[in-house]
């Protein structure tokens, strides 16, 4: 009988302390990247969204699989469909990282996932993040340093998630069936609006810090001037709309129901990643 996880993505943010948790429960993790790295305690092994000749390699022997969707694609629909469809086929748990609020319309791409893997069959957990809590440091660093981060957020709040508290709840999904059948808003433990968070972050570091709320037109300017298609720059503005509307300023105990402890703070996110901000 096949017991090994394969985890999608496992040198990313998410991927690495899923694997290293997963790992710490004993379990056997099939590493999947577009290298093939090994990670230390698991099996490395090639996979591509878009190499279609990498998906039955990366599913031998497995029976439960975690799928989060690469940043940079549009249409998430094709992209994910094929590797869904093969772990449908083959019986695979699957544990979807999907985003917080897409149940509010069927039509949105990611939630057309999720009522795929819902109807196939298979036992499933869908995961809904809030904004991460890590974007401080992997996507707003370097206006961070520069004593501003500019986003289209208006005074718009949100309940920042560590991915820390994402891989445990995650690592609980795919190592128990208690939890199958069930989708969960995954959120911090506080809604902070984004000037909320630059005083979170100029005290820890000790240097000031401010929010400036920009227009949807200018963050595109800039995202498309260091280097993104403008495409998925208009793509990463629109997710500010819900952000404005005060649809992520919800908190939930997901992450205490999936993982026994209560969801780590803003301010200790930062703390252990201070060296990148002083």
């Amino acid at each position: 009988m096949t017991n090994k996880i394969l985890v999608l993505g496992a040198t990313g943010n998410i991927g690495k302390p899923l694997t290293a948790a997963l790992i710490a429960k004993g379990e056997t993790v099939k590493a999947a990247s577009r290298t093939g790295k090994a990670i230390v305690g698991a099996e490395g092994v090639i996979f591509d969204f878009t190499d279609l000749t990498t998906i039955d390699n990366a599913l031998e022997g497995v029976n439960r699989i975690y799928v989060m969707v690469p940043t940079g694609h549009i249409d998430v629909v094709s992209l994910v469909t094929p590797v869904l469809d093969a772990a449908i086929k083959r019986g695979v748990k699957i544990v979807f990282q999907s985003v917080l609020g897409v149940d509010a319309d069927d039509n949105i791409p990611y939630r057309q996932l999720e009522l795929k893997i819902e109807r196939s069959g298979v036992p499933f957990v869908i995961l809904r993040p809030n904004w991460f809590s890590d974007n401080f440091h992997t996507f707003w660093l370097a206006g961070i340093k520069q004593g501003v981060i500019a986003v289209p957020a208006g005074q718009g709040k949100s309940s920042f998630i560590d991915v820390r508290d994402i891989a445990e709840s995650a690592a609980s999904a795919l190592t128990t069936s208690e939890f199958d059948g069930q989708a969960f808003n995954l959120t911090g433990p506080v809604a902070l609006s984004y000037t909320e968070a630059a005083e979170i972050l100029s005290k820890e570091s000790g240097h000031p810090i401010q929010y400036q709320a920009i227009e949807d037109s200018v963050f595109v300017n800039i995202l498309t001037e260091a280097g993104v298609p403008n495409d998925y720059a208009g793509f990463l503005a629109s997710i500010f709309y819900p952000v404005r509307e005060g649809w992520t300023a919800l908190t939930t105990d997901a992450v205490e129901k999936l993982t026994g402890h209560a969801p780590r703070t803003l301010t200790a996110y930062v703390r252990s990643h201070l060296s990148l901000f002083k």
